[in-house]
């Protein structure tokens, strides 16, 4: 279960900065949304992209025993 909590938990803060960071590109701060995304890139390159693929080649290798 907790594991769920925390999975919700940093997605719901992943959106909010992606919202911020677009509320701030339409107030006309260009530079905080850039750096806004560029972090949030480099977050996911670094923290989430190798362990996605491994959980999407699971998947589907449990989907072809079938």
């Amino acid at each position: 279960m907790f594991d769920y909590i925390f999975a919700f938990f940093h997605l719901f803060l992943l959106l909010g900065l992606l919202g911020y960071a677009l509320y701030s590109l339409f107030q006309g701060n260009t530079l905080r949304f850039v750096l806004i995304i560029v972090c949030l890139a480099g977050y996911y390159f670094l923290a989430l992209h190798k362990n996605l693929k491994k959980e999407i080649a699971r998947k589907r290798k449990i989907k072809s025993k079938k």
